[in-house]
């Protein structure tokens, strides 16, 4: 009797485990589909025309909104308020605009204003030139010479900031100075003169974004025909003739994206003067900037509404001026064509 019950017991509990594990079975299997016909929706949704392109672009459009658009718009809040703290913000109108008539102002106005046309007058024919020259056929070791202009480029700004700082000291033992000397002139202190050091800082641009320009032009002498130089070479056209009449005409649009980046480089500086003086404070406001500006009023005097109606104005000038130049130059024209 007892045999017979653990028979059938032993019956029983195998059917038992057997119906539990085709269930469990059952239920990964059904599992499975399930997340395989989920991944066939998204499979689809991936490879749809309508949706795939704006997930690919998703992420450019959240960082946009988040950390372009967004502290655009609120600068623009924070440039009619008065903050004295995260609680303490009081609406003060054209306030801040009104106190932006001072000396200080239009110093750093002019000081950006004139580093920027000087960078532009030196950043477009001197990347120019080099580019051509590198370009041309009888031109050896072409990669050696664009990495070592290049070069500057990559170095921190904070780095080449110091060491101009250094090499154009006011000591009579620094480098610059040396040299001087040593060729029977006097000692110059350069980053106390409003003339010498918007020479530095010019010389300090020059040095680190040459490269970068001529890499721009090299691209767009690389999309020449070279038809209309052979067609010039049988018209009987000499080397400067060929350069000026052909060369010049076709980097028109690289020359134009430059100088728009180089406005806005301009009236950006802030890197190379904090770190030639120290801290966005200089002698005379001789190295005052435009950026060092909203530093000062911002963070250094605590008033962040004056530092914002001041980084309105600096993107208003920037665009007028970039439309501007535009418009001068005809590109706006050329798109309606």
């Amino acid at each position: 009797m007892i045999s017979l019950f653990c028979k059938k017991w032993k019956g029983g509990l195998y059917r038992l485990l057997r119906t539990g594990f085709f269930m469990v079975q059952s239920v990964c299997i059904r599992g499975c589909l399930m997340k395989i016909r989920k991944a066939k929706s998204l499979s689809q949704v991936l490879v749809n025309q309508k949706t795939a392109p704006w997930i690919f672009i998703s992420p450019f459009i959240i960082s946009f909104l988040i950390f372009i658009l967004y502290p655009l718009i609120n600068t623009f809040v924070m440039s009619f308020q008065d903050i004295a703290g995260f609680d303490d913000v009081t609406f003060v109108g054209l306030k801040n605009y009104k106190n932006l008539k001072n000396e200080q102002f239009f110093h750093a106005l002019q000081n950006s204003t004139i580093y920027t046309v000087l960078t532009i007058i030196i950043l477009i024919p001197l990347p120019m030139v080099l580019a051509v020259l590198i370009n041309s056929k009888t031109t050896r070791f072409k990669n050696v010479f664009k990495s070592a202009y290049f070069l500057p480029a990559l170095t921190s700004v904070v780095v080449a900031g110091l060491f101009f700082r250094y090499v154009f000291s006011e000591q009579e033992t620094a480098f610059v100075n040396s040299v001087l000397q040593k060729i029977g002139m006097t000692p110059k202190k350069w980053l106390f003169q409003r003339a010498t050091t918007m020479f530095v800082l010019v010389l300090f641009c020059t040095w680190k974004w040459v490269g970068v320009n001529m890499i721009y032009f090299l691209s767009g002498l690389n999309a020449i025909p070279q038809e209309q130089y052979e067609a010039a070479d049988i018209d009987g056209v000499n080397t400067w003739q060929k350069f000026w009449y052909v060369t010049v005409p076709n980097l028109k649009n690289v020359a134009v994206y430059v100088i728009t980046i180089s406005v806005y480089g301009g009236f950006a500086m802030f890197g190379e003067t904090y770190t030639m003086f120290g801290s966005a404070a200089s002698p005379g406001d001789i190295g005052l900037t435009m950026v060092s500006y909203i530093y000062l009023e911002g963070f250094n005097y605590a008033r962040l509404g004056m530092g914002s109606a001041i980084g309105v104005a600096l993107f208003v000038i920037i665009m007028v001026v970039n439309i501007i130049q535009l418009c001068a130059t005809g590109t706006f024209k050329k798109e309606k064509n």
